[in-house]
């Protein structure tokens, strides 16, 4: 099957890191799993990500979390989008944790910067900044805090619960962009 779009999540391989501030990606993808997933997740090396295939509305598309570790996400992502053809601006969505963000705030941006976030970078480095991406907020990190040490720390019940909400709001959002997706891509065929 080849997908007509990409919904990847970031964060960090392992059991240590997997209940972390910066594995909100993966958390979100979870959920999307649950909403538009088939069949199992698959390890595909070539993608240096584990996989799911997946379908939104009528839309084919792949699911996919780099094991990459967070700072090389955009090695993952090139190899997809080439391996796949696909148009970044129209074809992807990433999921991240944003620390700018307050706890719980969804944010859905069509391209920007990497601001601060060193998996972001990588993917910036990678394909470019013109691509969508669904920030969702983990609020900041302690005054007294260091950051690495903190987006690596392990959510609390708390923040977990509220995240899950956020979560909630993602399938809807990754419709929409479908819909809206391919009314562009009809009305540009006109």
């Amino acid at each position: 099957m080849k997908p007509s779009l990409l919904l990847i999540g970031l964060g960090n391989p392992g059991a240590q890191y997997k209940r972390t501030r910066h594995n909100v990606g993966y958390l979100a993808l979870d959920r999307l799993s649950g909403e538009f997933g088939e069949g199992d997740w698959d390890v595909k090396q070539k993608f240096l990500s584990d996989v799911q295939e997946a379908r939104v509305s009528v839309a084919p598309a792949l699911l996919m979390k780099p094991t990459t570790y967070m700072n090389l996400s955009g090695d993952a992502v090139r190899k997809a989008v080439t391996y796949y053809k696909l148009r970044p601006a129209s074809q992807i969505i990433v999921f991240v944790d944003d620390i700018d963000l307050p706890l719980g705030d969804v944010r859905f941006r069509m391209t920007g910067g990497p601001g601060t976030h060193n998996g972001m970078k990588s993917i910036v480095d990678s394909i470019g900044k013109d691509f969508p991406r669904i920030r969702i907020g983990i609020g900041p990190k302690p005054a007294k805090g260091n950051l690495a040490a903190w987006v690596l720390s392990a959510l609390t019940a708390g923040e977990t619960k509220k995240l899950g909400e956020a979560f909630d709001r993602l399938p809807d959002m990754v419709r929409k962009f479908v819909m809206e997706s391919s009314e562009h891509s009809e009305n540009a065929e006109d």
